[in-house]
C-alpha cells in the first residue's frame, strides 16, 4: 500500500531562506541592468526576466523601481548609524561622525557580500549621483537621514535636539562633506570604494580648518 500522505511543508526557516535569495536575485538583477542600460531605460519586466519570475513577484518584494534603486543604500545606511552607535562615547561628535563614516567604508565589503558585491553597489551610486530622478530622491532621502542622526547625536551628548542646533549643525557639516565628496567621486573614472574612502577623509579632515580659519 502505497503511503499518500502528503509531503510535510518546509520549515518556516527555509521558506525564509528561499524569499531571501529571491528577493537578492531581483535587487542584483536591477541593479546590474540599471547599470548596463540606464535606470529609466530599464523596464519591470526585464528585471523578471532575467530572473525568470512574474512582475507579481516582483511587486510582492519591491513597491516600484526607486524601492529596488535604493535597496542597498537602505543598508548602507544602516551600517552608518550602526557603526556611529558603535564609537565611544568619550569622542566629540565631530570625530565621532568622521570615524564612524571611514569605519563604514572600511567595513562595507563585509555589510554587503551576502546581499550584493560592493562594486555593483559603487556603480549603483555612481548611477544615482548622475541620474536626476534617482537624484533628487537621494537627496530627499539625505535630509532624512540627517535628521535621524542629529537625534542620534543629541542623544549621545544628553542633549535636547529641539532647544539645541549642535547636532543639527554638526550633522549638516559632515552631510554637506558627503554631498560634495559624492558629487566629486561621481565624476571621477575610479568607481572603487579605497578611491570614495579617500576623498571623504581628506575632505572632511577640512571641516574645521574651513570653518575656524581666515583663507587668505
Amino acid at each position: 500500500m502505497t503511503d499518500e500522505r502528503p509531503a510535510p511543508a518546509p520549515a518556516p526557516g527555509l521558506r525564509e531562506r528561499k524569499k531571501r535569495r529571491t528577493r537578492d536575485a531581483l535587487l542584483r538583477a536591477a541593479l546590474l541592468l540599471f547599470v548596463a542600460q540606464g535606470y529609466e531605460h530599464t523596464t519591470v519586466d526585464e528585471i523578471t526576466d532575467a530572473v525568470d519570475v512574474s512582475q507579481r513577484t516582483f511587486f510582492r518584494y519591491f513597491a516600484n523601481k526607486e524601492e529596488v534603486a535604493f535597496a542597498v543604500q537602505d543598508l548602507v545606511e544602516s551600517h552608518f548609524v550602526a557603526a556611529l552607535r558603535a564609537r565611544p562615547a568619550s569622542e566629540g561628535p565631530l570625530e565621532a561622525l568622521r570615524r564612524a563614516v571611514l569605519d563604514a567604508w572600511d567595513t562595507l565589503d563585509e555589510a554587503l557580500s551576502d546581499v550584493v558585491p560592493v562594486d555593483l553597489y559603487m556603480r549603483t551610486y555612481q548611477l544615482i549621483e548622475s541620474t536626476p530622478a534617482l537624484l533628487a530622491v537621494h537627496l530627499r532621502r539625505s535630509t532624512e537621514l540627517e535628521e535621524r542622526i542629529a537625534r542620534l547625536i543629541a542623544e549621545r551628548e544628553g542633549l535636547d535636539v529641539d532647544a539645541d542646533p549642535r547636532p543639527r549643525v554638526a550633522v549638516a557639516a559632515v552631510s554637506g562633506v558627503m554631498r560634495v565628496t559624492g558629487r566629486l567621486w561621481g565624476q571621477g573614472e575610479d568607481a572603487s570604494v579605497a578611491s570614495i574612502r579617500r576623498m571623504t577623509e581628506a575632505c572632511l579632515d577640512q571641516i574645521g580648518p574651513a570653518l575656524a580659519a581666515r583663507w587668505r
